[in-house]
């Protein structure tokens, strides 16, 4: 008999009162090795709750006019300053506290659509992310998830068992609604259920399963692995729920129930290990709210680039999971903001923002699309920045290149888009 074979029924009965604990960090079935790697490619999407400052995170340090809509908020051109933006090209510049994206850049894996989003001109945040989230910008009724669409075009045979297996997991949210459908999804909690620590906050108990699970088995490191996970997890939310900065109810209301970006990284740690261990996992998506900034927005320092700085943490942790030829992260969120500051030196509700994305196929360290500039007659509703590309022709061209999805397929996801032929140098080949 193995060891794994004498602790089996001990095992079962800790986490099955682990699992009534709500523990889903804790539960093997997260950590169990798949069959077969899958070769295709992976996708990541990372929804920043909220409608983050695409202007302060890709700078037009090229147009004067950010300059004069921005007389408290912009972000300095570029000069060397550590406070100032770094030059990509003559026209934009990255945010200081997105640094430690330069080598993405540099490398040519990281890319950006300077003015893409929903061709709906919605200001709400619920309206705006249901749209994105549904893949019918618009459309406010029930509706499948397009993530959980694509999921069951793509759902793995049934195993032995006869049950199908999830290829798409969502950290982070309970039911985010671009994961809600038919198809099986796996999903690890955040929110409140992760704040509490379950079966593992007596310290009787968890020494009692540590001391169980101390070999150095698969098995056991795995479960020590997720033990700890959900620990930390509990940890870094409670230090959310107590940080000033999130005590707006309104900026609280637009996160939509995601958890901050402070704890972005640790979900992506989770869901790359995750997607690591099974690579029957093909689609994951995590989300942060805290980037809904009407007042004190900050420039080089300030909330605002708290944000950045974890997003850009964030990224160069899913770089080292997700780096195989067919895999593409997205960052993404629901409107840009105003394309001048408020007189709270904060920003409020526009329309067109930047969407990036990262990948070995993605023609990167440049930027993809039309710019037409800030200057008033080239606004928005005289405002905003506008959305020269829908969203949807963004991801179907990463979902053919890289899922090799044809057009029904890409039909039945976003139904009534148009192909954007002026990004079909987005990905190579």
């Amino acid at each position: 008999m193995s060891p794994i074979d004498t602790y089996a029924l001990p095992r079962r009965n800790f986490l099955a009162t682990l699992a009534a604990a709500g523990s889903a960090w804790a539960a093997p079935a997260c950590w169990a090795q798949n069959s077969a790697a899958d070769a295709s490619g992976r996708l990541v999407v990372v929804f920043l709750r909220g409608a983050y400052d695409g202007l302060s995170a890709l700078v037009p340090h090229g147009d004067s006019n950010y300059y004069a809509l921005r007389p408290s908020i912009a972000i300095a051109a570029p000069d060397g300053n550590g406070l100032a933006a770094i030059r990509l090209d003559s026209t934009f510049g990255l945010h200081p506290a997105l640094a430690p994206l330069m080598p993405l850049w540099q490398q040519g894996v990281l890319g950006v659509i300077p003015a893409a989003g929903s061709p709906d001109p919605t200001r709400s945040h619920f309206d705006a992310q249901h749209h994105w989230e549904t893949g019918l910008p618009g459309h406010g009724g029930a509706a499948n998830g397009w993530m959980n669409t694509l999921a069951s075009l793509r759902t793995n045979a049934p195993a032995a068992d006869g049950k199908a297996h999830a290829i798409a997991l969502g950290v982070g949210e309970a039911n985010p609604q671009i994961l809600s459908g038919g198809a099986p999804v796996q999903l690890v909690p955040r929110g409140q259920a992760a704040t509490r620590q379950g079966a593992l906050g007596d310290s009787r108990t968890r020494d009692a399963v540590m001391q169980l699970y101390a070999g150095q088995d698969r098995l056991s490191q795995a479960f020590r692995a997720g033990a700890d996970s959900r620990m930390q997890t509990a940890q870094t939310l409670n230090a959310d729920m107590a940080d000033p900065a999130m005590a707006s109810k309104e900026m609280l209301a637009a996160n939509n129930g995601a958890g901050s970006a402070q704890g972005l990284l640790l979900d992506a740690q989770h869901l790359g290990t995750l997607m690591r261990q099974d690579r029957r996992l093909r689609l994951g998506f995590l989300s942060a709210g805290g980037w809904d900034t009407h007042a004190n927005q900050g420039s080089a320092t300030g909330t605002l680039a708290n944000n950045l700085g974890n997003l850009a943490a964030t990224l160069t942790q899913l770089r080292r999971d997700f780096s195989q030829s067919g895999d593409v992260v997205v960052v993404c969120s629901e409107f840009g903001r105003t394309s001048a500051e408020n007189g709270t030196r904060g920003t409020d509700h526009g329309h067109g923002n930047a969407l990036w994305i990262m990948g070995n196929q993605v023609q990167g360290g440049r930027w993809h699309g039309n710019w037409t500039g800030l200057a008033p007659g080239n606004l928005h509703e005289g405002r905003d920045l506008p959305v020269h590309h829908d969203f949807r022709a963004v991801f179907a061209q990463i979902l053919r290149r890289t899922q090799g999805l044809g057009n029904a397929e890409l039909d039945r996801l976003f139904p009534g888009f148009s192909w954007d032929s002026s990004l079909d140098r987005l990905l190579q080949g």
